[in-house]
């Protein structure tokens, strides 16, 4: 670790006010770490109402019916997602839904199993075509453009995919990270417009930056019943403040008071799946592992240790459907 790296890794762990502590009331805990999050994060203004446009619903795929839409997450700013629904789905039947979120990439498309640029074909081979995997086990499912990415990206030229929106959030007042949980927020309140949709059963999963924005949002939302983070999971000081990182990533502040599995607390009891694949060289496994045991111990805390579980895959920074699909598609019906 070089100098500088060191330093400021030394300032992060010097003294975490609000770190899990075994011996506290878990309910103190949560109140005392959900209102620094939520002060971190910097969200945009919670709305009320959520204002929805449907732009087309097509029945021409073999799998599924299709609708896409738009929602009103902040004034004048209007979001893109595609609601998918099993083509054998019984009339009138409510049915549980996956909330599907890409990372770094060219887009939703990818997790709706479709090839718009050069490149996206790799895709299919890491498995990020979840949306479509969702369909096929029966439950409904969206995908919907996170910013920064697809149909939200910058037409600013220079650096990493995400780093000017993050700083002309920063300049705003808000964290980029805050401002995608925000949106999934508008989207959970969206779903309520679709009569297709149970929105007691709602479910949350990304790979990467897409894994990043659903562990994070699943606490601030409660509505999200159940959560599966793939290749983002890790500790702020062995992986995102020690590695290169995209400035998605980062909650100025954060590290002072809270590491990553602390959030567990503000999860807990829902189910978590954590997946890892064994040679991610950006969210290294030991430290991963480690960061697990604490969220272990948050659950027991809650009284349900058989609610959280991790899955080690033989592989690097990618989604795994044979890993992960057998344990997930159990937690969101339970």
């Amino acid at each position: 670790m070089d100098k500088m790296t060191a330093h400021y890794v030394r300032l992060a762990n010097s003294n975490k006010t609000l770190s899990f502590d075994r011996e506290k009331p878990l309910s103190f805990q949560r109140q005392k770490i959900g209102e620094k999050y939520r002060e971190l994060l910097k969200m945009p203004e919670e709305r009320e109402n959520v204002p929805v446009r449907v732009e087309y619903e097509r029945q021409d795929a073999e799998d599924y019916d299709e609708i896409r839409f738009l929602m009103e997450t902040e004034p004048d700013f209007w979001v893109p997602a595609h609601l998918m629904l099993p083509k054998d789905r019984n009339k009138g039947e409510k049915l549980p839904l996956v909330i599907c979120l890409q990372g770094h990439s060219t887009g939703m498309h990818i997790s709706m199993g479709r090839f718009l640029y050069p490149g996206d074909e790799a895709s299919k081979s890491r498995d990020g075509d979840y949306a479509l995997q969702a369909v096929k086990r029966g439950f409904a499912a969206v995908a919907m453009e996170q910013r920064g990415f697809g149909e939200q990206k910058t037409g600013v030229k220079g650096g990493a995919m995400c780093h000017q929106i993050a700083m002309q959030s920063l300049m705003v007042g808000h964290t980029l990270l805050g401002e995608r949980i925000h949106d999934i927020r508008c989207l959970v309140k969206a779903l309520e417009q679709f009569e297709a949709v149970d929105t007691g059963r709602l479910a949350v999963m990304g790979t990467s930056g897409g894994g990043t924005a659903s562990y994070h949002a699943a606490a601030v939302i409660p509505e999200l019943k159940a959560v599966l983070d793939s290749c983002s999971f890790n500790r702020y000081d062995a992986s995102i403040m020690s590695l290169y990182h995209c400035a998605c990533n980062y909650i100025p502040g954060i590290a002072r008071y809270m590491e990553m599995e602390d959030l567990a607390v503000l999860i807990a009891p829902r189910p978590l799946l954590i997946f890892q694949g064994r040679e991610d060289d950006i969210f290294p496994l030991e430290s991963a592992q480690s960061a697990f045991e604490t969220v272990k111990e948050i659950y027991r805390a809650a009284g349900a240790a058989q609610n959280c579980q991790m899955v080690i895959g033989e592989c690097g920074h990618r989604f795994s459907a044979k890993d992960t699909w057998p344990i997930f598609e159990k937690m969101i019906m339970m």
